[in-house]
């Protein structure tokens, strides 16, 4: 089934959350998936569930994924909650003229793509008989939407939930449930969105709690799991054989060699060398897949790629590591607040996430700034992402970084949100130039001077001017714009290539 809403803000994270919890409980096996490239919700979806939340994002892996994708993160389950993103039918937009009614990337062509079921939640407050008119609206808006039922969010009392469900009624939708207004129900925010459930710790597996007992007691379980009866059609996704598909030419033309940038000195943390395992650091044993997917192989002997993890690099996602140990590398996650980087890493993953939160830990974790450093100029292969870039820059807010990247970095008055259509200005450890790739820009730092030398993306903003972005300096791509793996296999495949390279170098 699919939870949307007519807009932002009216609770579909607390349903879905909550809705994944309660189905537990109740006996389901249930896989939970958020609608576009958000990091944030799946966290509370995995929490709920007992198993990775995973995204389906047409944008960024492409109409022809979703079915799959879906069905791979449902193996071994009986039910799935897809969480969806703004209104029902809100998504990218390119020409406002010319929008579409089903907008790209919208919950909307997910439903349509899966052929699943709609749960329409609505915010209660301020609706009376008019909510008729609104629910009939979107259930005839498009005929390749199937409107199964409502769920009623903060309902101010007995009197209102009766009219709220006579207006239903009066257009043939059934109430699966009606939720009490209950102001002290809530997940603490930041900046962009919630504070990700792997920093808000016990918090957060109470807020997961609260959601699963106030849908549990106010929800029609039963009536929500037979209208999810419907099973979706198709393939799953597959990571080896993505990999094996894309390999040969993935691999071809690899940079032998630190191409860009000068050689620096590591004046931001010192030179030291490469540190042991770190207390926390975790190695994907073979075999072994996310809970209830297919297992995939890793190879014994592949090249070990470092994934920063923990509370400063939450934002990824979970095809990535399937899709590395596909590609034949072993992984092994650490948290850069306090562990040093593993023994024999080959190739370093820095992800997104909130660093400008952990700064002053970030920093005082010296040996890993400096190994960092080290590997990076000694041709190391590494990939940062928004929070991986700031990790590299010079400084963030005052704090010493990596000073791999030639920047500093700060906390900034804007949010810079938005899908982003980029070409590669040049090869590197994951892409080739000229190569055209879809990401998503999710952050409300800003780097303060340069790089310029040498950028690692261009594309066009909403006006038309050519935007220069992130920054390639020896064999690192780093870079505020996220991609999911999953759309784009052949930078995976050419990253643990590039790794395998650097491994029998003798480094």
């Amino acid at each position: 089934m699919v939870i949307a809403a007519p807009a932002s803000g009216s609770g579909k994270t607390t349903l879905a959350t909550g809705l994944i919890g309660a189905l537990r409980r109740a006996g389901h096996t249930v896989a939970p998936f958020k609608v576009g490239p958000d990091y944030i919700d799946p966290g509370y979806h995995g929490l709920a569930a007992g198993r990775p939340g995973r995204n389906l994002d047409p944008v960024l892996v492409g109409t022809e994924r979703v079915v799959p994708l879906y069905r791979h993160g449902t193996h071994g389950c009986d039910l799935a909650v897809v969480e969806g993103v703004m209104g029902l039918f809100d998504g990218r937009i390119d020409d406002a003229a010319a929008a579409p009614a089903v907008a790209e990337g919208s919950t909307a062509q997910v439903a349509a793509l899966l052929g699943a079921p709609v749960i329409l939640v609505v915010d209660a407050r301020g609706h009376s008989q008019s909510l008729a008119a609104l629910l009939h609206g979107f259930a005839t808006f498009d005929s390749g939407i199937r409107l199964g039922g409502v769920i009623l969010n903060r309902v101010g009392s007995e009197r209102h939930e009766q009219v709220l469900r006579a207006a239903c009624a009066r257009v043939g939708l059934p109430v699966l449930g009606a939720l009490p207004r209950l102001a002290e129900l809530s997940v603490p925010s930041r900046h962009l969105g919630l504070i990700p459930a792997v920093e808000h710790g016990s918090a957060a597996h109470a807020a997961v709690d609260a959601m699963t007992e106030l849908v549990a007691g106010h929800v029609d379980l039963a009536a929500v799991a037979a209208l999810a009866g419907a099973r979706v059609h198709g393939p799953a996704w597959n990571p080896a054989e993505e990999i094996e598909l894309v390999r040969g030419a993935a691999t071809a033309g690899l940079p032998r060699t630190a191409d860009h940038g000068v050689a620096q000195t590591v004046s931001a943390a010192g030179t030291m060398p490469v540190a042991g395992t770190g207390s926390a650091a975790t190695t994907a044993s073979a075999g072994t897949g996310p809970a209830g997917a297919a297992p995939t192989a890793i190879a014994p002997d592949g090249p070990l790629i470092a994934l920063a993890g923990g509370p400063a690099f939450t934002f990824g996602y979970a095809e990535h590591r399937e899709l590395l140990a596909a590609a034949g590398a072993r992984v092994a996650v650490f948290d850069p607040l306090r562990d040093e980087l593993p023994t024999s890493t080959a190739g370093l993953v820095l992800p997104g996430g909130f660093p400008e939160e952990h700064a002053a830990e970030l920093a005082a974790n010296t040996p890993l700034l400096a190994a960092v450093a080290e590997a990076a100029f000694a041709g190391m292969p590494v990939h940062a992402e928004c929070a991986g870039l700031l990790y590299l820059t010079r400084s963030l807010d005052g704090h010493r970084m990596a000073g791999v990247v030639d920047a500093t970095a700060e906390f900034g008055p804007r949010l810079a949100l938005g899908y982003r259509d980029a070409v590669a200005l040049t090869d590197s450890p994951l892409w080739t130039a000229g190569q055209r790739v879809r990401g998503h820009e999710f952050h409300r730092t800003r780097l303060l001077d340069g790089p310029a030398a040498h950028p690692a993306w261009a594309w066009r903003d909403p006006a038309g001017t050519t935007v220069r972005e992130g920054a390639l300096v020896h064999r690192v791509h780093a870079s505020y714009l996220h991609t999911h793996p999953a759309g784009n296999p052949a930078a995976t495949a050419r990253f643990v290539a590039g790794a395998a390279e650097y491994a029998t170098a003798g480094n």
